[in-house]
């Protein structure tokens, strides 16, 4: 192919904003107008959605190439060709062979076959986007050139190269299945029949036993839609606050996207995503929280006596598809032979899920098939208000694992969990989960349907966009003008005056105690409302919406601290779990003068934060249905294990001062400076949500997970107004003036002001303006 000409050109900060394609209107290139605003954030224009992708894939290649480039490598299934170590129980090993399965199995080339509706499979507008991504990506990567890049993580490295639409699409499958099959990969890689089960290693299946316990996601969040009824000026907002990676390919990045007359979305991606995934547009505003909501089920297999890789389907033996994977290691190959069934891949889970000569288990992941997520997301940033937006979450119905919580500029809220569900009605359940496994399905919402019936397959409902999952009549929505919310619980509880209830198990729990961060969240706006929180008035303005999120009570040690205190100070002496006797006197006065916060001056907070991990927190009384923000609430004095998490919690923290200011000790690094990060750990009951382990003797240097694109936003007659900020700035290049910009300003709880209309971006101070053009493919 002729090589494209390449122009990128700088224009005046003032200059004024010149025609978005530059000439270019057609398919012989690209062109897109950049306008970095304050902390390096791109507003970006376009004339089709070709050119608005490319400009999307420079600008996140500016700042992140390393971590696309390494997302690739991951969805090709090479990280232990370029990274890694040589055995087949190595983490990347068993990463590599999930992922070359999908390769050889042609799982994203699959996904672009059939009608370009958007949910057959992506349209033109996505395809567009996607196409245009990889041209910006390759257009600034050729011309930095690969030893010119500044990142030290991928400067000069093999693994850096030009990248195809068909890497793009295969890092987009890996997200949909990241809470299916991707989140029990382990178990996938380690199947083997029976009489080959020493064939290959069986990995540690920590992994998929955190996703048999709901933990399948690893990710959280919280989020506020307000109504009318709930803020000052009777408009909608939205708070967003997604718990994710401070490091990796997680991270998200902000950015503002126009197509003139078809787009116009200010929000932020997870990097190496060419479109708005939580934000706003002129009217409307919506977040994603992580669902409770299982992503795939498994099927019991009736095993042919002799012969464990057949199964009985209706009385009649079935094959299973038998298929070698190799990957490239650095020292060779490894190979690993996989499974396959008529509902998915055989998986185990030792002690739980075993392949025994007489049973075997499968699952359906229904994200597997999922190529509707672009166009969803596209969709939903052309709506213009909440109603617009629950018929593009019917039509599409791509969230793959998260809630929606949106709020328009009329004043109305909306929660839905219209994510990808299993199609396991009451009567399904009811008839194909066989007695053993109802009670797991009745505690967890973990199906175990009989897969040697065929009418026990998923079937349709007939409201449904595809086969095999919960249409929107199954699924739990609501419509509010007070506000809706969620933090991680499930359905029931997004709007206390009127609870979800009798949906599928599948969806999560109903009429249960809730966590103490979904507590903590509806308190905080239940006071906020009746003007008992100590700021002025009631009802929330954006300003006092952000105080809400950073005001980071420990709701935990709200509850509790009182009689923990009193109890240790009638027995200051406790036993820790390795018998060792502990002198609590210093642990009760550092928690008597403890603020119930996690600010930076909070003294104390590692110590509850501590206690709460070992499992301190156990309550004397009893949830009740009728009041279930406020319990259960007291203390249980009697149980033991009370006083042994406080001891371990001393011991944990030794060569720590049990009254150390929370600033000093809970930190994260940024080159050889450690900047102070307030907030803390949602085991504890904190909103604010910030993972950050302990190191012995030292504290807490480093963050791993926890709040990142947090954004509070007002839409009114004028337009939308408002604050966010990216916590972990939006480069992850110790070289980028924008690596650690954000988190400084984190850190002292300040923002950066939503720029949405041309007013509010023209008057950012540190606006620079320039054009990225290709002529010519």
């Amino acid at each position: 192919m002729k090589a494209a000409a390449i122009a990128v050109g700088l224009v005046a900060a003032s200059a004024a904003v010149p025609s978005p394609a530059f000439g270019i209107e057609d398919d012989r290139g690209y062109a897109a107008l950049i306008r970095r605003a304050s902390y390096g954030v791109p507003h970006i224009t376009a004339g089709n959605f070709a050119s608005l992708g490319f400009g999307v894939g420079y600008v996140q290649a500016e700042d992140n190439i390393c971590v696309i480039a390494e997302k690739v490598v991951t969805a090709n299934g090479e990280r232990s060709r370029w990274f890694g170590t040589a055995g087949p129980a190595d983490a990347d090993v068993r990463s590599d062979l999930f992922h070359r399965k999908a390769i050889d199995d042609r799982v994203a080339e699959r996904l672009l076959e059939g009608r370009r509706d958007g949910v057959q499979s992506p349209s033109d507008d996505v395809r567009d986007q996607i196409r245009g991504f990889v041209a910006g990506y390759n257009h600034f990567l050729r011309r930095t050139g690969v030893q010119r890049l500044t990142d030290p993580a991928c400067r000069g490295k093999a693994w850096v190269r030009p990248l195809t639409e068909t890497d793009l699409w295969r890092t987009s499958w890996a997200s949909m299945v990241r809470a299916g099959s991707r989140a029990v990969l382990d178990g996938i890689v380690a199947a083997a029949p029976p009489a080959a089960a020493g064939a290959g290693a069986t990995p540690d299946a920590a992994a998929v036993v955190a996703a048999l316990n709901g933990a399948s996601a690893g990710i959280g969040s919280n989020a506020y839609g307000l109504g009318a009824q709930a803020t000052t000026n009777g408009g909608g907002m939205v708070l967003a606050n997604p718990h994710f990676p401070w490091q990796g390919p997680e991270r998200f990045y902000r950015m503002h996207l126009k197509v003139p007359g078809r787009y116009d979305v200010e929000g932020a991606a997870l990097i190496g995503d060419p479109i708005i995934e939580i934000g706003h547009n002129r009217t409307l505003a919506w977040s994603h929280t992580v669902s409770t909501a299982r992503r795939f089920v498994w099927h019991r297999l009736s095993l042919v006596p002799g012969d464990p890789t057949s199964y009985y389907v209706d009385g009649r033996p079935e094959k299973m598809h038998a298929r070698t994977v190799t990957v490239r290691t650095g020292s060779g190959a490894i190979s690993r032979t996989f499974y396959d069934t008529r509902y998915g891949p055989v998986a185990v889970v030792p002690g739980t899920f075993d392949w025994t000569p007489a049973t075997a288990y499968a699952i359906t992941d229904v994200n597997a098939t999922n190529n509707r997520a672009f166009d969803g997301w596209l969709r939903m940033g052309q709506a213009k208000d909440v109603h617009q937006l629950k018929a593009v979450l019917d039509r599409y119905q791509f969230l793959p694992w998260v809630n929606v919580i949106a709020a328009d500029a009329r004043g109305e809220a909306l929660y839905g969990d219209h994510s990808v569900v299993p199609r396991v009605t009451h009567e399904v359940a009811d008839a194909c989960i066989p007695a053993p496994f109802q009670p797991l399905y009745a505690s967890s919402g973990q199906a175990v349907l009989d897969g040697s019936r065929p009418d026990c397959a998923l079937g349709r409902d007939p409201d449904a966009a595809v086969p095999g999952i919960l249409g929107p009549a199954n699924l739990p929505v609501r419509f509010r003008d007070d506000y809706v919310t969620n933090s991680n619980d499930s359905h029931w509880l997004a709007s206390p005056a009127a609870p979800l209830e009798g949906f599928p198990r599948i969806l999560g729990n109903e009429r249960a105690q809730r966590s103490l961060r979904t507590r903590l969240g509806l308190d905080q706006i239940q006071q906020r409302l009746a003007g008992t929180d100590g700021l002025p008035g009631k009802g929330f303005t954006t300003a006092r919406l952000w105080h809400v999120m950073f005001g980071n009570r420990v709701h935990g040690a709200e509850l509790v601290r009182d009689d923990l205190v009193a109890l240790c100070r009638r027995q200051p002496t406790a036993t820790a779990s390795n018998g060792a006797a502990v002198d609590l006197t210093a642990a009760c006065a550092a928690l008597a003068r403890f603020d119930l916060r996690v600010d930076l001056d909070s003294r104390g907070a590692h110590l509850f934060t501590e206690f709460a991990l070992a499992g301190g927190i156990r309550f004397a009384d009893t949830f009740d249905v009728t009041d279930p923000v406020r319990t259960p609430r007291r203390l249980n004095t009697e149980d033991a294990r009370v006083r042994t998490a406080l001891a371990d919690a001393v011991q944990r923290l030794a060569g720590i001062p049990l009254d150390a200011e929370w600033g000093d000790i809970h930190t994260d690094s940024r080159g050889e400076r450690r900047i102070p990060i307030h907030g803390g750990r949602g085991e504890a009951g904190v909103f604010n949500v910030i993972t950050n382990p302990l190191v012995p003797g030292m504290g807490y240097p480093q963050v791993v997970h926890g709040s990142s694109f947090v954004m509070a936003v007002e839409l009114g007659p004028h337009g939308p107004s408002g604050r966010q900020i990216l916590t972990y700035s939006q480069s992850a290049n110790p070289n980028s003036p924008w690596y650690a910009d954000q988190t400084r300003l984190y850190s002292r709880k300040g923002w950066d002001t939503v720029k949405y209309t041309e007013a509010q971006i023209t008057a950012d101070p540190n606006l620079r303006t320039y054009r990225v053009v290709q002529r010519g493919r």
